[in-house]
């Protein structure tokens, strides 16, 4: 460093302005960080549309496990709404663009829609089990592949998604114990 202040080391623009080398330069493989951010893009997807899912039960579950189930609901719709920034931003650092359109949503989820016709309150319970099952899934498939590429923020993602998930799935599970 100059007295100035100045990295004599660091390249500079004609303007004087430091250059900012092209790509990104993080020690993850431009292919690795391809194929991190596709995973993330289904788990995005996911917990979109687990989102709506569970969102549409909460306006329209009724029975004797109104007051519950609505609470419960909002309790879960408001934690999947937390999650997607913080997997669309992950997406994003790795360089890649995070999807977030409905069609774009549809075409990567695993899950299907929500029932046109909203269903009795256990049939809620079970379609919400097998969402947040199937978005544990999504998270893990994609686990091996960040623990490889030395992902840690990924994974370290990945890993509370998975414990989210897993946890909710089997507190719903256990709604439907008679």
């Amino acid at each position: 460093m100059t007295k100035q202040g100045k990295d004599k080391s660091q390249k500079t623009k004609s303007d004087g302005a430091p250059q900012v080398p092209a790509g990104i330069h993080i020690g993850i493989s431009d292919e690795d960080r391809a194929a991190i951010a596709k995973g993330l893009s289904a788990l995005l997807a996911d917990t979109y549309t687990l989102y709506l899912t569970t969102h549409n039960f909460h306006w329209n579950v009724t029975g004797p496990m109104f007051n519950t189930l609505h609470t419960m609901f909002m309790a879960q719709y408001t934690e999947l709404w937390n999650a997607v920034d913080p997997v669309a931003e992950r997406i994003r650092a790795l360089g890649h663009h995070a999807p977030g359109s409905y069609a774009q949503f549809g075409k990567l989820t695993s899950l299907p829609d929500a029932p046109a016709q909203p269903p009795k309150a256990l049939e809620m319970v079970r379609i919400l089990v097998q969402g947040h099952e199937a978005v544990a899934r999504t998270a893990r498939q994609l686990f091996p592949r960040a623990d490889k590429a030395g992902d840690e923020p990924t994974a370290d993602l990945l890993t509370q998604r998975l414990a989210v998930h897993e946890q909710t799935a089997w507190m719903l599970r256990s709604l439907l114990e008679e």
